[in-house]
Order: C-alpha cells, then sequence, then structure tokens
C-alpha cells in the first residue's frame, strides 16, 4: 500500500469509503451517523485543489482510505479521515494523520486540528493514541470556534464532541 494524491476521478470513491466506514456507527446507537451523507462531490474536488487530500491505495492502486485536511488558524485541521471496514486496523488510518503531519511540517505549520466524539472508540481515545491532546473550550482558535458552531448546528453535539490538537 502506499499514499498518494486522490484523482478526480476517485471522488465518488472516497464517498464510499466513507458510507462504509460509517456504518459501524450504527453498532454503538448513533444511526444518524451512520446514514449521514459523505461531502458532495463539489467539496471533495475543492479539498483536491488545494493538493489537501490523499488515499491510501492498495497494490492494485485502488483506495482503500482517505484523508482530507483544510489550513485553520496556520494549521492543517483534519476535515475527514476514513478507512474502508476491510481495510481498518492495519495502522492505516495513523499513517494518513503521519503524513498530513509531514505536510503540514513542510509548510511550518505548528499542529494538526481535528473534532471528534469523545466516547466513540476510533475517534477521541484513537486520535489520543495517535498524538492528539484534547483542548479546552476557552482555548480554540476563532477558525475552531467557527467548525465546532457549524457541527452544533448540524447536530453533531447530542454526543459528547471536542476539538483535538497534535503539536507538530
Amino acid at each position: 500500500m502506499h499514499i498518494r494524491a486522490v484523482r478526480l476521478d476517485e471522488l465518488p470513491l472516497l464517498q464510499d469509503i466513507e458510507r462504509a466506514a460509517g456504518l459501524c456507527f450504527r453498532d454503538i446507537g448513533m444511526p444518524e451517523i451512520a446514514e449521514d451523507e459523505p461531502l458532495a462531490l463539489d467539496e471533495l474536488a475543492r479539498y483536491h485543489d488545494t493538493g489537501l487530500a490523499w488515499v491510501m491505495a492498495d497494490d492494485a492502486d485502488g483506495p482503500v482510505a482517505y484523508l482530507i485536511a483544510e489550513r485553520v488558524d496556520g494549521n492543517l485541521h483534519v476535515e475527514q479521515v476514513s478507512v474502508h471496514p476491510d481495510s481498518a486496523r492495519r495502522g492505516i488510518g495513523r499513517l494518513l494523520l503521519d503524513h498530513l503531519a509531514a505536510a503540514a511540517r513542510s509548510e511550518g505549520a505548528p499542529a494538526l486540528t481535528l473534532t471528534t466524539f469523545t466516547q466513540v472508540p476510533w475517534n477521541g481515545p484513537y486520535y489520543a493514541r495517535c498524538g492528539f491532546e484534547f483542548m479546552a473550550d476557552d482555548g480554540l482558535t476563532p477558525g475552531l470556534r467557527k467548525i465546532r458552531e457549524h457541527e452544533a448546528a448540524h447536530g453533531l453535539d447530542r454526543w459528547p464532541r471536542v476539538c483535538m490538537r497534535r503539536a507538530l
């Protein structure tokens, strides 16, 4: 397997990966998350166009996971990282996060940030194992506050949610 930039013709595959990865939320009582539609193709294309979209590709060069990010307050912010269940539990998500960290370092960003559910094992606890630390609400940057407000407006605060930061 290898990490490479996503190609425009693969954007529908990213949606399929996210749908498949999201199904496990149904098993923990979060069916609304499982049924939430992935980002639209034009939104995914925006990440491609900014150079902040990567896939983990299998030996046949087909995507099995992806990560998209954006620049928020001088850091690189993980917008989405999804691993297809058939490829889960192999360290692929961590490799994608490490790839993003290298990209962030190369452009002088001091940290990675993300928002996540605190009580979902493959969210908050997982990211903590990957070097992210929970951020207090009073320490959020303006961009992170805006992201959290947007998430709250879309009902994501129904479950405990938080910002996390990984210093580089």
